[in-house]
């Protein structure tokens, strides 16, 4: 008997590429694209994107010779992706919608659609590898990092667990983008030249603020510079009694009032806004570009400091609270008290990071070696050894 493989088709180039692969190598493959989103008064354009998407999968399907379906997965989506994010900037804090499409879409409703389907794997065209282990006569899988650096997306599925990963498949992972290009050209798939896919996984062509719009309402509010020079940063720091304390300290954000800098304008929601962000501010006449350095969406006052390296943007420690703490490698979890050396990164593309783990009683401290810019409560740290994910948390 073959094996059977459910391939989420996209539309995209990588997924057409998957698929492909997947039949040269003796699966019997089933081409399925999910339907995650029909409220078109969030689209920018007048096009449709998923309907083109989906068009473009079914063509490659046909192309491949594979059965072809499409599933509504949007109240799914809705709810689990879509009201978190709301839920989430209301808060103030950042979400990350493909870590999180991912952990509770492709690998959880499109995964259990799949194995209903008489699925042994599901497959993807993310550019990751999975490798597969023994320890102790446990058979454990391992998240690696794409042979293209460039392209790596291991970081999007850094919330996956042992059972999602067991039965995923990542056939262009071992591939560079060009070389997936050119077999999309050689087998001559529509999808071969097609641009990747911008805007949120699958929702199309959307602009976060203005989908944000949608459901949080504008609200007028005052945008306040603070001065590199504000005595703010350039308080002696304490004495601490034990690295904990010293942790503890370096991992609190500053804390703002409006009198701390000068009034430069105005915008119409803290929650449309992230640390770190530059664009659509439109505060202009500073030397250097002005970034979001805070936002305080109780008071509705964003903070922003000139230039990129703005002692508002830096830190080298965060903390992760237990109940937002993953290890996909729950047999390398450190226990209270100890450490590890790891590589991480708190945003996708970012470079590894040499860091620390420390595992305290609440949660985990990640200490890196050198400051990092606008460390943002919401959105995931990952951490790695060598080139593998092993872990990874949302920053509190």
């Amino acid at each position: 008997m073959k094996k059977r493989v459910v391939v989420g088709l996209s539309g995209g180039v990588d997924s057409s590429v998957a698929a492909y692969l997947l039949k040269e190598q003796g699966y019997e493959v089933i081409g399925l694209f999910m339907k995650n989103w029909h409220d078109d008064s969030v689209t920018i354009s007048d096009e449709c994107p998923w309907l083109e998407d989906s068009n473009d999968a079914m063509l490659v399907a046909n192309k491949l010779g594979i059965p072809f379906q499409t599933v509504d997965l949007s109240e799914q989506y809705k709810e689990r992706i879509v009201d978190y994010m709301f839920n989430e900037y209301e808060k103030g804090r950042t979400p990350n919608p493909d870590v999180l499409c991912n952990r509770e879409i492709k690998f959880d409703v499109f995964m259990k659609i799949a194995l209903d389907l008489g699925a042994d794997y599901v497959a993807t065209g993310h550019y990751c590898r999975k490798s597969t282990i023994e320890k102790d006569g446990k058979e454990i899988h391992q998240l690696l990092a794409g042979k293209d650096d460039n392209k790596d997306q291991s970081y999007f599925l850094c919330q996956l667990s042992q059972d999602q990963l067991a039965k995923a498949l990542f056939p262009v992972g071992e591939l560079l983008k060009p070389e997936v290009r050119a077999i999309a050209k050689e087998q001559d798939l529509i999808t071969a030249d097609k641009k990747d896919s911008q805007g949120l996984c699958f929702i199309g062509k959307v602009r976060l603020p203005e989908f944000l719009q949608q459901q949080l309402k504008p609200k007028e509010g005052v945008i306040v510079e603070v001065e590199k020079s504000n005595q703010i940063y350039n308080q002696t720091q304490p004495n601490f009694n034990n690295k904990l304390e010293e942790l503890d300290y370096l991992s609190q954000k500053k804390s703002y009032a409006v009198s701390d800098g000068k009034v430069v304008g105005k915008h119409q929601g803290a929650h449309y806004f992230t640390k770190g962000q530059r664009k659509g501010l439109a505060v202009g006449g500073t030397v250097e570009p002005l970034f979001v350095i805070e936002t305080d969406v109780n008071e509705n006052v964003i903070y922003t400091g000139q230039g990129k390296n703005h002692p508002g943007l830096l830190r080298n420690v965060l903390f992760v609270s237990n109940d937002e703490l993953h290890w996909i490698r729950e047999d390398l979890a450190i226990n209270e008290g100890e450490t590890m050396q790891v590589k991480a990164r708190i945003r996708y593309r970012q470079p590894l990071q040499d860091a620390t783990l420390h595992k305290v009683d609440s949660g985990l401290y990640v200490e890196f070696k050198d400051a990092q810019s606008a460390i943002t409560e919401g959105q995931f740290v990952a951490w790695y050894l060598d080139e593998e994910l092993v872990g990874s948390g949302v920053i509190s």
